[in-house]
């Protein structure tokens, strides 16, 4: 469910989570806040749901959106709650810290993970964090999410302008495991300017350099949300989501089980193949993320569709820095 009701959040949604080997209900969030305090990444609509009154003002639209959701998404009904916003849970400007603590102590309880930027990623706010959500009855499961998007920093700074380093990446996961919290990292398949055999391939590079430091590694890949540089590139025909075939193969060589939701699959704003093949290798992704059952993506490779050939020509054919072979 999508709103645009100051009282609603972006979205609220239960679906499938794998945690320890099964599938729960898990409960997703975006919040609007007070606005991505970098809000320059090249890919991301959510930057533009801002909202920029005064703090106490602020507070008050957040604390309307988490009574909303605690009307309609009985605790009872999810195991695991995922925690977005424009930009960042845990920067005081963009959420201030009195709500923020609010937020977390309304989801006792439940497995929580919050999306930051990783220059937030505090001891103090890490700590924070872990005693608003401390029921005294047990550990407590609590992660931070960071968009790294890729290990190198050349295609972090030049085709997404992310605005931090891998370094920076690593610091903020070891204070983050330090006080006992968690790491999940997402990497973005095929941002701008990358062709389709380099997207594949540095995903792969990435699962390998990120997982000595993340708990769990999450692939998005890339879709094209209105008002972002890459929509500006889609509509001229400068750029094309990813193949789904790209994806799959790309999870298959990664050293490790990535977890994958193809946001858009199927459409042409996001990774798609054509119209006979997109359905059923969006619903095998999805398929495999629950289950981990590798065999799913040697399945999925194995699909016979017309368009398979097509792919394995752009992956052949299509050259750095040129404008994509096919729509």
């Amino acid at each position: 469910m999508v709103s645009c009701r100051p009282e609603r959040p972006v979205a609220a949604w239960i679906d499938g989570e794998r945690l320890e080997n099964e599938v729960v209900p898990s409960l997703t969030l975006i919040l609007k806040s007070g606005g991505c305090g970098w809000n320059r990444c090249l890919m991301c609509g959510y930057r533009h749901f801002r909202y920029l009154g005064d703090a106490a003002s602020l507070t008050a639209l957040i604390r309307s959106q988490l009574r909303w959701v605690s009307e309609r998404f009985p605790g009872q009904e999810y195991r695991v709650v995922k925690v977005f916003t424009s930009g960042s849970l845990l920067d005081p400007r963009e959420v201030p810290v009195e709500v923020r603590r609010e937020i977390l102590s309304s989801f006792r309880g439940k497995r929580v993970i919050v999306e930051t930027r990783p220059e937030f990623v505090t001891d103090d706010a890490v700590r924070e964090c872990m005693e608003d959500l401390d029921t005294g009855s047990g550990p407590v499961s609590f992660s931070v999410a960071i968009g790294l998007e890729t290990s190198d920093d050349g295609i972090r700074e030049k085709c997404v302008d992310k605005g931090f380093s891998f370094g920076d990446f690593l610091a903020a996961s070891r204070t983050a495991r330090r006080a006992g919290a968690g790491v999940k990292a997402y990497l973005l398949q095929k941002p701008p300017y990358l062709t389709e055999r380099e997207a594949i391939e540095d995903v792969i590079r990435s699962v390998h350099d990120v997982r000595p430091h993340a708990d769990a590694i999450s692939l998005n890949p890339c879709t094209v949300q209105k008002g972002t540089e890459v929509e500006r590139l889609w509509r001229t025909r400068a750029y094309r989501p990813p193949y789904l075939w790209s994806v799959i193969l790309a999870l298959s060589k990664a050293e490790e089980t990535v977890i994958c939701d193809p946001v858009g699959g199927g459409t042409p704003r996001g990774p798609h193949n054509c119209a006979s093949c997109d359905c059923d290798l969006v619903r095998g992704i999805k398929d495999y993320s629950l289950s981990g059952d590798r065999s799913l993506l040697e399945a999925l490779l194995a699909v016979d569709c017309r368009c398979k050939e097509e792919w394995e020509f752009v992956l052949g054919e299509e050259r750095p820095w040129c404008m994509p072979l096919t729509g």
